[in-house]
């Protein structure tokens, strides 16, 4: 049979393309490390052949579980080479949540670093093939295995639509569940960033966030995957990143919004004793940038293109606010993004009206293909035409701009009448004490639910009833009455995941101070 269309879009494509077209280049930078993209290359290839040479076969699942590093890359490109599903890990699972994870997607290998084997804890009974970067606590080294295995290129077959992933969402709600994303998802994203941010040859971006996470892999992986250099930051510190951005002259990156939280608190002047004249753009994405953040980032970066990004490990990249209507638009994650087609929807599933709040729904070639193993929770999320929702809640002003108003789940009901937490939020964000919130509602025998508010203070304020009321006052001046918090509370730092999402979950299960 004659294969026609030309050749299927892979994860692993990008590394063998500039294998060949530059194979001297610098793809990825690791400290003192480097690895070119021929070198990149023949390592991937190493790692895939050897895989399939301790009986591994097209479609089994291989567990991931790293840090940034400068491994990374390979691993996924050599994982996809050999025709495999990368199932990556996050190192601050605890042992019995890694292991709830391998169990659930049928994991048959694990590549880790040695540094962690305690997170994996004892897996003896799974009969993983085990490859250990640094050390053979849990399985051979990853180098010496790479060593005798073939530098021949696999070129295991894959479809376009087969699983290049399988991504396990935090939990904030429940049980992981295990995002199951084609190599054509996350190739025309990678793609598509390079023609939004300028990813490409000649270019070196930063790894920040984490790359075990959606977000963190498909900026940390995109910047090579298009021919130009990654730069890995090992663990987040708001001065080594600086540090990292001028030695290495990054030109982009990818950053959360507690990253500018935590930049903003090295004080007045810190960024700029930095010499940051490669970078050109910032793009931001994971949870809510505050309009005073905002302010205080492109105040503090000025001249460079700040994009804010709405999407989720299950649809991908759903909006893009672009640098030209960051002023004109304060509050909105911005239009559609390319090949995305948007619906926002009331309860019953019929169309709402610019400026109304409904549920957003949307379809693009980025989506999940399901989750595995669970079909009612992909029906859940799913319409019978293909559109997927987050179960976000969202207004679309009249010029089709997207404003997010909050989580379906997160909703507060109180005394029937509905509270957006992150109205609230946004309230709280413009207090001179306030360094961030959340807001959740906790159960009342008078109202169903009663808002409550977890404040991060600024200059390590205490919480006392004069500070309660001035907050009090200021929502009060700015909100109708049943939106003003009842409880409040104050924390050294809000309960996150991987991504920067705040746990609700965590916060709802508190007693109120």
């Amino acid at each position: 049979m004659i294969r026609t269309g030309g050749a299927p879009l892979t994860i692993a494509g990008g590394i063998r393309e500039f294998a060949i077209a530059s194979p001297r280049a610098t793809a990825v930078v690791d400290g003192d490390r480097t690895l070119t993209f021929g070198a990149l290359d023949e390592r991937a290839s190493r790692l895939g052949a050897r895989l399939l040479e301790r009986g591994l076969r097209r479609g089994d699942r291989v567990a991931v579980l790293l840090g940034n590093r400068l491994e990374y890359p390979e691993i996924a490109a050599g994982i996809a080479k050999a025709g495999l599903v990368m199932v990556p890990l996050n190192p601050r699972l605890a042992p019995s949540e890694s292991r709830y994870i391998l169990e659930h997607s049928g994991a048959r290998a694990l590549v880790l670093d040695a540094a962690l084997a305690a997170v994996a804890g004892d897996i003896d009974d799974l009969r993983l093939v085990v490859l250990s970067i640094g050390g053979t606590q849990l399985g051979p080294d990853y180098e010496a295995e790479l060593a005798v295995a073939s530098s021949r290129d696999p070129g295991v077959a894959v479809a376009e639509q087969d699983p290049f992933c399988i991504a396990y969402t935090s939990g904030t709600t429940g049980r992981p569940k295990g995002v199951v994303i084609s190599h054509r998802s996350r190739a025309l994203t990678f793609y598509l960033s390079a023609l939004e941010w300028g990813l490409g040859p000649g270019r070196t971006s930063a790894a920040v966030a984490p790359m075990y996470h959606g977000a963190g892999f498909a900026f940390g992986y995109a910047p090579v995957f298009c021919g130009g250099t990654v730069t890995m930051l090992r663990h987040w510190d708001p001065e080594e990143f600086l540090a990292l951005m001028a030695r290495d002259r990054v030109r982009s990156t990818f950053l959360v919004p507690t990253h500018a939280q935590m930049l903003r608190g090295l004080g007045e002047g810190a960024v700029a004793k930095h010499d940051l004249g490669a970078l050109d753009t910032l793009y931001f994405n994971a949870a809510a940038l505050p309009w005073p953040l905002k302010q205080w980032v492109m105040s503090e970066f000025p001249g460079r293109g700040i994009h804010e990004l709405y999407g989720s490990t299950e649809a991908g990249i759903i909006t893009n606010l672009r640098p030209a209507d960051q002023f004109t638009k304060p509050g909105s994650v911005g239009h559609a993004w390319f090949m995305t087609e948007l619906r926002v929807v009331d309860d019953a599933g019929d169309p709402v009206p610019a400026g109304e709040p409904g549920e957003l729904f949307s379809r693009s070639p980025f989506l999940m293909n399901g989750y595995h193993d669970d079909p009612d929770a992909t029906a859940a999320c799913t319409t019978h035409d293909g559109f997927l929702t987050c179960g976000d809640v969202v207004v679309r002003d009249d010029d089709g701009y997207v404003h997010v108003v909050d989580r379906k789940k997160d909703l507060i009901i109180s005394g029937g009448v509905n509270v957006y937490p992150r109205e609230v939020e946004d309230v709280l964000a413009q207090h001179p004490a306030v360094a961030e919130s959340a807001i959740v509602g906790l159960p009342s025998t008078t109202w169903g639910e009663e808002v409550a508010a977890y404040v991060v203070l600024r200059d390590g304020r205490a919480l006392d009833d004069a500070l309660a009321g001035d907050l009090e006052s200021h929502c009060r001046d700015r909100l109708a009455g049943f939106k003003i918090p009842r409880h409040w509370s104050a924390l050294p730092a809000l309960p996150r995941n991987a991504s920067g999402k705040v746990l609700k979950r965590e916060l709802r299960d508190r007693a109120p101070a």
